[in-house]
């Protein structure tokens, strides 16, 4: 490999490369500069009049010095847009930088260049060039570019594309610094060990697996016995080793694609999400980790975020029942109570006077029971849109009770009532807001006593109102089959536009008919359907 040597030459800030004079420092890059040949010299540039004065600093001798006269080549030669002058830049900026490195070569050529812009011009015109490793226009004597633009055309364009290029570069919002790229070593990156410019790791996945085949040796027409035609034993042996380590590249490659799939390399944003989590849903994030082998990133993201949510529902549903069994009837008093609940944990255990052992002790401070705010939301106050005045209570019957062709036609307005929230009610009562409406008394069955419902023996005593608690009583009803046949008959109205009939009242319930038949009246003294 050759060693490349940069050339000093100073950088202007258009773009491209600026030459100065040696002697009185001005700049003679757009014009006709006088070069130095002698060895001692080296790259030793003079203006003209200076040139013609006889002017020299350093080692420069001109009396017995040669020197060659380099003048702007701004003529088009192998395209019609790229002059000599870009050329001969665009070629030394290879030599200067090296193959690929275009974003050097694009400034060393100058005139606002860009890296895309050099890069396929060097392709079509060297590269794909019919003459390769020439140009096609490379003959000398080919002038059918420079007689078809002529050099003050040629320079005109060349000016003009310079400098609208400029205003757009002033316009244009501040480009990011250059920044080096990583060396591809294991101490430049986040996960130590891993060589981004490889993308390898020091110690791979079964780290001695080439240590198996580094002395084996595959010569042509060995391992086959010419008599037989079969592979020999020493043979069967290589191939079986070969196989194993080719089993085990695999696995490597399989490893390295889940790591680069689910982007376990970027190891700092990794752990900010994971300090977010609590215990538990770090513990479910783990847990669910060797499932990542079998999807992709999206999908399994998706899929962790659905059993974090299942967690925190599972916590929320388990926190309201533990507010049930506390007697606690609405969110509120909930959270108020898990406010107290973490103030009692936090209180020192109290100590009396006599308790020598006690006193002397440091009093132990419980840390607070850590809540993830998923759950915490689920079980907010402000969450359930129920426990928010309704600013069209009218509207909300509709959707409630059905369409208005179900309503009683005695109702005229809609206000909502306080109280627990209902299956079927909505917290809307069905009565002028100026008439107090008449409760419904549910008749007694005949022979039998009615049955005394509580919270402690009746799981879905919540979802009643009072009046629905007393018909399950006298009917002797626990509340979830009533809720099934509450559904099945407003269902079976629905279809029928709001109204039902007894007959169909009873099928739908498959009950006792006493039974159904009150359940019947029930619902349309409450307004939830219609006799027909």
């Amino acid at each position: 490999m050759g060693v490349i040597k940069r050339k000093n030459i100073v950088k202007g800030n258009e773009g491209g490369l600026k030459y100065i004079c040696d002697v009185c420092s001005a700049d003679i890059t757009s014009t006709v500069r006088i070069r130095c040949a002698h060895p001692a010299c080296g790259e030793y540039d003079l203006c003209v009049p200076c040139f013609s004065k006889g002017e020299s600093s350093r080692d420069h001798d001109p009396q017995s010095h040669p020197f060659s006269v380099i003048e702007q080549h701004s003529i088009p030669v192998y395209t019609r847009d790229w002059g000599a002058d870009e050329e001969l830049l665009l070629l030394e900026g290879l030599e200067v930088y090296g193959l690929g490195s275009w974003s050097d070569v694009a400034d060393h050529v100058g005139g606002f260049r860009t890296k895309e812009e050099v890069c396929d011009h060097y392709t079509k015109t060297y590269i794909e060039s019919a003459k390769f490793p020439l140009p096609e226009n490379a003959d000398p004597k080919n002038l059918s570019l420079i007689e078809e633009v002529p050099r003050e055309e040629f320079q005109a364009r060349k000016k003009r594309r310079i400098e609208d290029r400029k205003e757009a570069a002033k316009s244009a919002a501040p480009a990011t610094p250059k920044q080096k790229p990583t060396a591809s070593v294991p101490a430049c990156h986040e996960v130590q060990g891993y060589m981004p410019g490889r993308l390898e790791f020091e110690t791979e996945f079964c780290n001695e697996a080439e240590e198996a085949v580094q002395h084996m040796m595959f010569d042509p027409g060995d391992g086959v016995n010419p008599r037989t035609g079969e592979l020999e034993p020493e043979m069967e042996l290589k191939m079986l080793v070969m196989n194993i380590y080719n089993a085990r590249l695999t696995a490597r490659a399989d490893r390295k694609k889940i790591i680069f799939e689910h982007e376990l390399l970027q190891y700092r944003r990794n752990n900010i999400l994971d300090k977010r989590r609590t215990k538990e849903e770090r513990d479910l994030h783990n847990k669910a980790k060797p499932f990542a082998r079998m999807m992709n990133h999206q999908d399994f993201e998706a899929f962790t975020t659905n059993l974090e949510y299942e967690h925190n529902l599972r916590q929320a549903i388990g926190q309201l029942q533990d507010w049930r069994q506390m007697r606690i009837g609405d969110l509120k008093s909930g959270e108020k109570y898990e406010q107290e609940k973490q103030i009692r944990a936090q209180r020192p255990i109290a100590t009396g006077a006599f308790d020598r052992v006690a006193s002397g002790r440091i009093p132990k401070i419980n840390p607070p029971i850590e809540v993830p705010p998923a759950t915490t939301a689920l079980t907010a106050p402000e969450v359930p849109e129920r426990f928010k005045p309704n600013p069209h209570p009218q509207k909300a019957s509709s959707i409630a009770n059905g369409p208005p062709s179900t309503l009683h036609p005695s109702v005229t307005a809609l206000t909502p009532t306080k109280g627990p929230l209902t299956i079927g009610n909505n917290n809307i009562s069905a009565t002028p807001p100026s008439q107090s409406k008449p409760r419904y008394s549910v008749p007694s069955l005949g022979g039998t006593t009615p049955m005394k419902l509580a919270n402690e023996n009746t799981t879905d005593l919540h979802l009643l109102t009072k009046e629905e608690a007393d018909l399950c009583s006298t009917l002797r009803l626990m509340p979830k089959p009533y809720l099934v046949i509450k559904e099945g008959m407003l269902k079976e109205a629905m279809r029928s536009g709001g109204s039902l009939k007894r007959k169909s009242a009873k099928e739908v319930c498959k009950i006792d008919p006493s039974k159904s038949t009150r359940i019947f009246d029930f619902f349309v003294h409450s307004g939830w359907i219609q006799k027909v």
